[in-house]
């Protein structure tokens, strides 16, 4: 998930462990900020970032730390923590609501409440490590939802014209994986508004594999909590549930993007891949088709558990992760793993991987 944005820097951080940014991210890589502050109230998030403007310092604004990757040398800035928490219902009626959720948020913390009150529209996100916050950057998505199906509006900071807005959905440029606020250090996200519908059952499950494993077929509905379990296991069945003893699950998740192609390139691809079989697709908007990454990084021949240099490996659980195996692990030896994946795949099928994650100080 992106939670981070970052201006494009030179020159290193100060050495100093106690701001060293990989104890701020779930892959547990980064080296050290120049300055760290910590922000608690959407009022002091505005304050950080404008004392380290009013300083001439670039900023990092960084919440969960779940999708994004700092290079070795760090942030050479102020890194502004966004520590926001709680969530109000700020309109309601008899068959919706809308819930007001603080940027710091713990995303996971937030659908767990939604799913306990019958409150439904985010149960296919479970599982799903950083901030509510960092969901409209990425238009987080999953088991067949996405926010930008429940997010109405987005309050942010405008640092062009330095003041506080509210983006409407429509506004908000919401892509496959992206949105107005994805790679950009204009906007720093407030607070997020989401409709929920008031119901004790799911959304209609469009996710095939999610019905299978919870019994039944694409379209119907489950109960709410049957939804969220099922999702948690097999999130978890894939390490992507963090947990502080499985290095599988020390990632920013999925690493690239499933690659969306033109009619034309997906027949050349099928072309290419003929003696594997047909490749898993999606039919997107217009004539394009959107092709798993995860089964063209397995049959270019980087296959579960495949070591990288130093310390890291592909997930034994997952191919789209990345993932940090403790002792010598850098940033460094991690972006040369995802070039040599990147580099493989398309030498084999002529596809372009793309990465998911934020780069901070760092280029693959």
């Amino acid at each position: 998930m992106s939670d981070v944005y970052a201006e494009p820097t030179t020159g290193t951080a100060p050495t100093d462990p106690a701001t060293t940014l990989a104890r701020y991210t779930t892959l547990r890589l980064g080296g050290p900020a120049g300055r760290l502050a910590t922000a608690t109230t959407a009022e002091e998030i505005v304050q950080k970032v404008q004392e380290a403007e009013a300083r001439d310092e670039p900023v990092l604004v960084l919440a969960g730390g779940s999708n994004v990757v700092i290079g070795d040398q760090g942030f050479p800035g102020t890194v502004v923590l966004v520590r926001s928490r709680g969530f109000q219902v700020v309109a309601e009626d008899a068959e919706t609501l809308t819930v007001r959720v603080e940027a710091g948020e713990p995303w996971d913390d937030l659908v767990a409440a939604t799913v306990a009150r019958d409150w439904s529209g985010l149960e296919c996100l479970s599982g799903i490590p950083g901030s509510a916050g960092a969901t409209p950057i990425q238009n987080v998505g999953a088991y067949g939802q996405e926010v930008a199906e429940t997010i109405i509006g987005v309050q942010a900071y405008d640092r062009t014209h330095r003041e506080v807005v509210r983006i409407e959905a429509a506004d908000c440029g919401f892509a496959y994986r992206g949105s107005i606020f994805k790679y950009s250090d204009r906007w720093v996200v407030l607070s997020v508004d989401f409709r929920l519908t008031r119901s004790p059952l799911s959304g209609p499950v469009r996710y095939a594999e999610l019905a299978r494993a919870v019994g039944v077929e694409v379209g119907d509905r489950v109960p709410l909590a049957d939804a969220r379990a099922t999702v948690l296991r097999l999130r978890a069945g894939k390490g992507m549930v963090l947990d502080a003893d499985d290095p599988d699950t020390w990632s920013v998740g999925s690493f690239f993007t499933n690659p969306v192609l033109e009619r034309e390139a997906y027949e050349l691809l099928r072309e290419r891949a003929a003696d594997l079989g047909e490749p898993p697709s999606w039919p997107g908007a217009g004539d394009v088709v959107k092709v798993s990454a995860a089964w063209l990084i397995d049959k270019a021949g980087f296959g579960k558990g495949h070591p990288g240099p130093e310390g890291v490996a592909i997930s034994s659980k997952h191919t789209l992760a990345l993932t940090n195996r403790g002792g010598t692990a850098s940033t460094s030896s991690l972006v040369a793993l995802a070039r040599e994946i990147r580099d493989g795949v398309h030498d084999r099928f002529g596809v372009a991987l793309h990465p998911e994650p934020v780069l901070v100080n760092c280029v693959i």
